[in-house]
């Protein structure tokens, strides 16, 4: 009988599909090489711009494959993705092919192409790993690309790639009184979109300057669905170094709001909080000035705080948008009658001002969270017709 069980098993497992692998658009040279042909492209990239399992860059393959790439376009941390969050990234050239790279952060001004730059191509490639967030920077250059193309008559083309936190879909939808360089959309803090989805969604919803559409062209991912789990090949920047440290993105990052820090200048950023003035916590930590992170919050402090690492994967996920750790903080965080524990930056993290009054007031994160139930119903449902894999 057991002979008979493992042949009945072998025999199932044979014709059981295997797990597809995800292909990214930049693989798919078949859709997009035919549309390049002829073309001046300006390419939008950083050192998250892997084809396969190789580690060539988007912009050698275009060039192996013979397009024209004219111009480098880069985001925040700039082309290589190791300059500080929010630190000025200069205009620079590509030491490797000589393509000159024009900056689009410049820290607290950004700053548009000039009409020499727009004059050198004729359509843009965005190919950049986003992580699915409002506060990441990376669509929000996106989007400022999609209205320079549209103004301009450009096209714009999206090698799609995976979201690696699609699955989640929760927190507030952005109240547009806070737009900001971190948060530009009415979108929700995980909107569980691509780039290419969101691509499309701005364009479909009128979001670009007077609800004009761009030339529009998403290359889709292979094998992909939102409830992958897509291991990212690089970290999308310098603090954020674990597929952990993703997970909790949508949840911790409000801790760059506050007095506290979140573990910049450690080895786990994003993955720990704390302060010198935290009460509880059996867990200590000193930031220190690291690639990255030069002068990061509290340096040189040691902070008492929580180690999020051990908390599994599934049980992060399944917790979406969780305010329970900045209310941990704030309960347990005795500070001088001078200091504050928030700053203003918290209510353009959070997109709405109602969460840090409730957790002024005492509220709880289940409380908070039935403040944007309603929102976040009518964004899903605005969301379904952008969207171009399966949920599940």
């Amino acid at each position: 009988m057991k002979n008979i069980a493992f042949i009945f098993l072998a025999v199932l497992l044979s014709v059981l599909p295997a797990s597809a692998k995800v292909k990214v658009g930049a693989e798919r040279s078949d859709l997009f090489l035919p549309i390049l042909e002829g073309k001046k492209v300006a390419l939008f990239s950083n050192h998250t711009g892997l084809v396969g399992d190789t580690g060539e860059h988007t912009l050698d393959m275009l060039l192996r494959n013979g397009v024209d790439v004219t111009v480098i376009f880069s985001p925040e941390h700039g082309f290589r993705g190791d300059a500080d969050a929010g630190a000025h990234v200069k205009s620079s050239v590509d030491t490797k092919t000589g393509i000159p790279i024009v900056s689009l952060y410049g820290g607290k001004g950004s700053s548009e192409p000039t009409k020499a730059t727009l004059d050198k191509f004729d359509l843009i490639i965005c190919d950049i790993q986003d992580v699915g967030t409002r506060f990441y920077t990376y669509y929000i250059t996106m989007l400022r690309l999609m209205k320079v193309a549209e103004r301009s008559g450009k096209e714009f083309i999206v090698f799609d790639r995976p979201n690696p936190i699609g699955m989640i879909v929760d927190g507030p939808v952005l109240d547009m009184t806070l737009k900001s360089g971190v948060g530009a959309l009415p979108i929700p803090v995980a909107h569980g979109m691509t780039l290419g989805e969101l691509a499309q969604m701005i364009n479909g919803e009128g979001w670009l300057d007077n609800g004009r559409k761009v030339r529009l062209t998403v290359i889709p991912c292979d094998s992909y669905t939102h409830a992958t789990r897509y291991d990212l090949p690089v970290n999308p920047s310098p603090n954020l170094k674990s597929m952990k440290a993703i997970y909790l993105y949508p949840s911790v990052c409000y801790f760059e709001g506050t007095v506290m820090s979140l573990g910049r200048g450690t080895a786990t950023p994003f993955e720990i909080y704390g302060h010198p003035s935290m009460r509880s916590g059996d867990f200590y930590f000193t930031p220190k000035s690291v690639p990255g992170a030069a002068n990061p919050p509290l340096k040189g402090l040691k902070c008492r705080g929580v180690d999020l690492s051990g908390v599994p994967d599934e049980e992060i996920i399944r917790g979406g948008v969780d305010f329970s750790y900045i209310i941990d903080a704030y309960r347990n965080t005795r500070l001088p009658a001078e200091k504050k524990f928030f700053t203003s930056f918290f209510d353009l993290l959070t997109g709405d001002r109602r969460v840090r009054q409730m957790i002024v007031e005492g509220r709880s994160a289940d409380e908070i969270r039935a403040t944007w139930a309603d929102g976040l119903a009518r964004f899903r449902e605005r969301r379904a017709k952008y969207l171009l894999y399966p949920e599940k």
